[in-house]
């Protein structure tokens, strides 16, 4: 039996059982990932001032975000292909995030359309959209997230252009996989998946094959893509957006104070502080080195929200005591989704959760609405 006491162990578990072109899209970054690393290891250098002979015995870690009760401040978020890591993956993790308790967001390029899982969840999800260049298409995929209850609209604004992965380039990446030969052969070492992958009729991107006219299979659906994402998209556009839009309104890659005062303006009500978790500019900071400074300028105006190199329930301490009402966990749930699963996303709640009540202890805090800066450690104050 294998015992999952980390991030880490669900990660390895993945990349055990992931075929290694859907593996390295989830756990890959731009160019010479130097972001992607960033984000953890500044994460990991911020440290906490214990306490002691505090009454720690009651922890609180509920709170709301935009508007909806939670279990925890953690949002599962916007991850494309996840139906790749495992059969019918948005699915799977909108399930557990729901039984958990906190909040499921499914992207554009996923796999199980927005109907799919609505159809397979009782509670409203958050959807992720992306511009394109049809914004006809855009509109009705506005209209199903609103027919769907979606409870919470997350617009991308970081994805004009696609940064450049290596890593899918090399692997050849696509959804499903080519029969190429080395294609093939890894799959025969992922017989888990694939029996899964086989039992499924949810092997595309949902939400686009069948509702955009042309894009019947994988070959349109390929050329239409790569034309698509809109280097032209303005603050013009959220304002469109904005106003096709009837619930909470989230801007996810403000990476400045200038783009925040921005996204306040055309009416968002909240942002996340995201560098697309290192998969897009590389050579740009680190989230959590640009949190504080955002929510100072706009955090009594609109939630802010973060992501980007979360791996532990101490990360998302460490994120709220920066200005951060809750953090969007990205590859830490799709490790536990590709290693195990329903269960796998299940476990990876479980230990943050954990890890972060503990953690709370520790600095001598019993709610997470009084966390603040002065639980971090300061080298200069001491």
């Amino acid at each position: 039996m294998t015992i999952i006491s980390c991030i880490e162990d669900l990660r390895r578990l993945a990349k055990r059982r992931v075929p290694k072109m859907f593996y390295d899209y989830a756990d890959a970054g731009s160019w010479s990932e130097s972001t992607y690393r960033a984000n953890e290891a500044d994460l990991a250098n911020i440290r906490f001032r214990q306490r002691v002979c505090v009454n720690i015995e009651t922890r609180n870690l509920a709170t709301q975000l935009v508007g909806q009760d939670v279990a925890m401040p953690v949002a599962l978020g916007p991850v494309g292909m996840c139906g790749m890591q495992h059969a019918d993956g948005e699915i799977l993790a909108a399930r557990a995030a729901q039984a958990f308790g906190v909040p499921f967001c499914l992207s554009t390029m996923s796999i199980c359309s927005i109907e799919d899982v609505a159809a397979h969840t009782d509670k409203p999800f958050w959807f992720q959209l992306y511009v394109m260049r049809d914004r006809a298409f855009v509109a009705r995929l506005i209209e199903r997230a609103q027919a769907a209850h979606c409870s919470a609209l997350v617009v991308t604004l970081d994805l004009q252009i696609l940064g450049d992965r290596y890593k899918d380039a090399r692997n050849g990446l696509s959804a499903p996989p080519k029969p190429t030969p080395r294609a093939m052969l890894d799959l025969l070492t992922k017989p888990r998946w694939s029996l899964a992958m086989l039992q499924t009729p949810r092997r595309q991107f949902g939400n686009i094959v069948g509702h955009v006219e042309g894009v019947s299979d994988m070959r349109s659906l390929s050329a239409w893509t790569s034309s698509q994402f809109d280097p032209t998209m303005t603050w013009e556009d959220i304002v469109w957006i904005r106003r096709l839009w009837k619930g909470p309104l989230i801007l996810k890659g403000v990476m400045e104070t200038e783009d925040a005062q921005r996204a306040v303006d055309v009416g968002a009500d909240a942002i996340v502080v995201s560098n697309h978790g290192g998969r897009q500019l590389d050579g740009a900071p680190s989230s959590i080195t640009m949190l504080p400074r955002i929510a100072d300028a706009v955090g009594d105006r609109v939630e802010v929200l973060f992501d980007s190199g979360v791996r532990s329930g101490q990360d998302v301490l460490r994120a709220v005591a920066l200005g951060a009402r809750g953090v969007l966990m990205g590859r830490a749930y799709v490790y536990g989704l590709g290693a195990m699963g329903e269960a796998g996303v299940t476990r990876c709640l479980e230990l943050i959760n954990q890890e972060l009540s503990l953690t709370m202890g520790f600095c001598g805090c019993t709610d997470i609405h009084d966390v603040g800066r002065d639980i971090l450690f300061d080298a200069e104050r001491g």
